[in-house]
C-alpha cells in the first residue's frame, strides 16, 4: 500500500532527528575518548612510564654481612661461615611430594624440617625457593648437583650462618642469634624490611641481642627484572650493603676455657676483674650449653635435657644469679663502721658464740666463741658476733649506702641478658616493697650478708677491685668496635678514708696468708704474687633452736639443694693489685672448702697468663695441683683461630 506523502515526509523528519542524535552522540564519545587517550598518551606519558617500569622494575634487599666477635687476643668467638642449603621451587617441581621422596633416597631429610617447608610453601607464592635442608654437606650439595635431571625444581644455594667455635665457653655471655620470629617482629614498633628476609638471623640472648644494632649492619639493594607473575628474569644492578661492626670483647678466651674447665660440673660462677681498666677477662656460668644448637633451631629433647637440669644450664648465675653474700658481705659492714666512727680498726668486741638482741640470740658460726676480737681479727677468723655488734651501732642506712658505693645494690650496665640489680636493702625499701617497719633483727642479719641481702658474683667481684683499688670500678665487656677503643672502666677515686681501706685491705691479707685465717689452705706462696681474699658462707634454710641445740646438721648429710652456696672473693696481688675474681659454688657448702680453692687457681692462671708454676702452691698442694692441670689441659677443648674454618 501506497503511503501518502505528507506522512513520508513526517516520516522522513522523525528518522533525520534521531540520526543526528545518534551521530551526536557517537562524535561526542569518540571526543571524549579521544581527550582522554590525549591527555593519557601525552600529558601523563611520565607518568605512565615510570609505573610501567616499575611493575616491570623490583628492588629487592642484599642481606648485610653480621659482624664477628673476637676476644681481646684476636680469637675468633662468633662468626659467620657459609651454609649450604637445599631448596625447592613449587611451580618447577610439578609433583612435590615425588620430588621430596627422590631428594630423601640422596639426602637425610628431617620429619621436622619437612614440615616446615611444607608449611612454608603453603604461604609462599609457587616461584619463591623454600629450604628443604640447611646446613647440609658439601657431599651432599654433589649428591643433588649429580641426580639434577631428577629433581627438578630442587636447587643446592650458598647462604651464611654463625657459628660459636668457643662452643660453650662463651654461651652466656655472648649468647646466640636464630631467625626472626613472629614474637620478634611483634615486639618491635618498626622493623626494618630486612627482618622479614626469610630465615634472617638476628641476636636472641646475650651480647648478640644487646649489641643488634652494631652487629647487624645495614642492608644493601638490588634491582631484578621481574615478569608478569613475579618471576625474577635477570638482576640489573646492585649496591652492597654495610657490613656489620666487629666487637673485640675484654675477655681473654684462653682465660675463659681454662675457668670454665675448672668449674667442671659444679653449679657455680666466676667473675676474673681487671683492676686498673675494668676488663673482664673471664666472666663463666657452670655447667654451660652449646650455642651452635640454638641456631638453626634446637630439638625438643635437647631442649628439654636443658630445662629440666637442676644446675640450670641455661640461666647466667655470674649476672643473672643473686645470692646472700654471706661473710663476703662483712668488708662493707666494717667499712661502714670505720667511716661513720663507731669503731677503730685496734678496738675489741668480746664474741661468746652469740650476741643477745632483745630477746633472740644472734649466734655466731664458732659455738664456743672468738672471745675478744679486733678488725683484723674477726675477718682474718669470720667472727659474726664482731659484725652484728658494729652493724646495731652504725644502723642499716649507712650499710646499705657503703654497699652501693662499692657495686653491690647497684645494676651495672652490660651488654648481656638479663643483669641483675641486687639488692641493698634499707629502711625505706621495707616499708615500700614489704609495708613493714625494719627490725634491729634484720640488720644483724643484714650485717653478715644474710636476710634481705643479695649480691651477683659480677657485683662481688666489682666490690673485690674496689676495694683493691680505692676507685670506682666499673665492669667493662666490649673492648672496641671496629677498633675504635671503647671507655674505660677504670673509675674515680671513692670518698672514703684511704687509711681505713688499707686496714680493709690488711686484715683480707690475713684472711688468705695468717695461719689461722679461713683461707689459708688456699694461699698462693710466690713472692709478688700474694692474694687478699674472703671467704663466705650463705645458707638457704632456717636453723631452728632445737637443729642448733642437738648440734648443727653438716652440709654433706643434707640433700644438695638444701646445702649452704659457698664463696670467696679475693684480689692480687696484694701490693698492687692487677685482678679481683669472685666465685659461687651453689650448695658447695663452706666457702673455705669449696670456692677459695677454685678462686686461688684461677688467680693464678690469670696472673702468669697461662699455666703457672707449682711453686706457686703451697708445697703439700703440688701433687694434686699437678694431676689437675694434667687433667684440665686433657680436658679443655682445641680452640679456633682467625682464619681457621670450623664449623659447629
Amino acid at each position: 500500500m501506497k503511503r501518502h506523502p505528507k506522512e513520508l515526509g513526517r516520516i522522513h523528519r522523525r528518522f533525520s532527528r534521531r540520526a543526528l542524535v545518534l551521530g551526536g552522540l557517537q562524535a561526542g564519545f569518540v571526543g571524549t575518548l579521544a581527550m582522554r587517550m590525549r591527555y593519557m598518551q601525552v600529558d601523563q606519558a611520565d607518568q605512565f612510564r615510570l609505573l610501567a617500569e616499575e611493575n616491570r622494575i623490583n628492588i629487592r634487599l642484599i642481606p648485610p654481612t653480621r659482624g664477628e666477635i673476637y676476644d681481646r687476643n684476636g680469637q675468633i668467638i662468633g662468626r659467620n661461615i657459609p651454609s649450604y642449603r637445599i631448596v625447592i621451587v613449587r611451580e618447577d617441581a610439578g609433583d612435590v611430594d615425588k620430588v621430596i621422596a627422590n631428594l630423601s633416597q640422596l639426602i637425610p631429610l628431617s620429619e621436622e624440617e619437612l614440615e616446615r617447608a611444607r608449611t612454608e610453601m603453603r604461604r609462599s607464592a609457587p616461584f619463591l625457593p623454600v629450604t628443604l635442608a640447611d646446613q647440609v654437606t658439601w657431599e651432599d650439595i654433589s649428591k643433588v648437583a649429580v641426580n639434577a635431571p631428577a629433581l627438578p625444581g630442587i636447587t643446592p644455594e650458598v647462604g651464611s650462618t654463625r657459628v660459636y667455635p668457643q662452643y660453650e665457653d662463651f654461651a652466656h655471655v655472648v649468647g646466640y642469634v636464630g631467625p626472626v620470629s613472629d614474637y620478634d617482629l611483634s615486639q618491635m614498633t618498626d622493623p626494618e624490611p630486612v627482618l622479614h628476609i626469610p630465615r634472617f638471623q638476628i641476636g636472641k640472648v646475650g651480647l648478640e641481642a644487646k649489641q643488634e644494632g652494631e652487629l647487624r649492619g645495614k642492608a644493601g639493594a638490588k634491582r631484578v627484572e621481574v615478569n608478569a607473575t613475579g618471576r625474577i628474569m635477570r638482576e640489573l644492578d646492585r649496591q652492597e650493603g654495610q657490613a656489620g661492626a666487629d666487637l673485640q670483647l675484654s675477655m681473654d678466651a684462653d682465660l675463659q676455657q681454662y675457668v670454665q674447665a675448672r668449674l667442671g660440673g659444679e653449679s657455680a660462677a666466676a667473675v676474673v676483674l681487671d683492676c686498673e681498666t675494668g676488663d673482664l677477662r673471664a666472666i663463666c656460668s657452670s655447667p654451660s650449653f652449646d650455642p651452635n644448637l640454638f641456631v638453626r633451631g634446637i630439638s625438643v629433647a635437647d631442649y628439654r635435657a636443658l630445662t629440666e637440669d637442676n644446675y640450670r644450664p641455661l640461666a647466667n648465675k655470674t649476672v643473672q644469679g643473686t645470692y646472700p653474700p654471706g661473710s663476703t658481705f662483712k668488708m662493707i659492714t666494717a667499712m661502714a663502721a670505720l667511716e661513720a666512727g663507731t669503731v677503730g680498726p685496734g678496738e675489741t668486741v668480746y664474741c661468746p658464740g652469740f650476741l643477745k638482741v632483745g630477746s633472740r640470740r644472734f649466734h655466731c658460726w664458732k659455738r664456743g666463741g672468738h672471745g675478744y676480737v679486733d678488725l683484723l681479727n674477726s675477718l682474718k677468723r669470720s667472727c659474726d658476733v664482731y659484725y652484728y655488734d658494729q652493724a646495731l651501732k652504725v644502723g642499716i642506712d649507712k650499710i646499705s649506702d657503703m654497699a652501693r658505693m662499692f657495686g653491690l645494690g647497684v645494676k651495672h650496665d652490660l651488654p648481656m641478658s638479663a643483669v641483675a640489680e641486687g639488692l641493698a636493702p634499707n629502711r625505706d625499701w621495707k616499708l615500700r616493697v614489704h609495708d613493714e617497719e625494719w627490725l634491729v633483727g634484720d640488720t644483724a642479719n643484714a650485717s653478715i650478708g644474710q636476710g634481705f641481702m643479695l649480691a651477683s658474683p659480677l657485683q662481688l667481684a666489682v666490690m673485690a677491685a674496689r676495694i683493691a683499688t680505692g676507685r670506682e670500678v666499673s665492669p667493662r665487656l666490649v673492648k672496641s668496635v671496629n677498633g675504635i677503643e671503647q671507655p674505660s672502666g677504670a673509675g674515680e677515686e671513692l670518698p672514703i678514708n684511704k687509711n681505713n681501706l688499707r686496714q680493709l685491705r690488711k686484715a683480707m691479707y690475713a684472711v688468705s696468708n695468717d695461719r689461722r685465717g679461713t683461707a689459708y689452705r688456699s694461699r698462693i706462696i710466690a713472692e709478688g704474687y700474694r692474694m687478699a681474699g674472703k671467704t663466705g658462707t650463705s645458707q638457704v634454710r632456717n636453723i631452728t633452736a632445737a637443729e642448733r641445740a642437738a648440734g648443727v646438721i653438716r652440709n654433706e648429710d643434707l640433700p644438695w639443694e638444701r646445702r649452704d652456696h659457698a664463696l670467696f672473693v679475693c684480689f692480687a696481688p696484694y701490693d698492687n693489685p692487677k685482678y679481683a675474681v669472685s666465685v659461687v659454688v651453689e650448695h658447695g657448702g663452706g666457702g673455705s672448702k669449696a670456692a677459695a680453692p677454685v678462686a686461688r687457681d684461677v688467680m693464678l692462671q690469670a696472673l702468669y697468663g697461662g699455666t703457672p708454676p707449682l711453686e706457686a702452691y703451697p708445697a703439700g698442694d703440688r701433687e694434686r695441683i699437678k694431676a689437675q692441670q694434667q687433667r684440665l689441659e686433657r680436658d679443655q677443648r682445641p680452640k679456633a683461630r682467625p682464619g681457621e674454618k670450623d664449623r659447629a
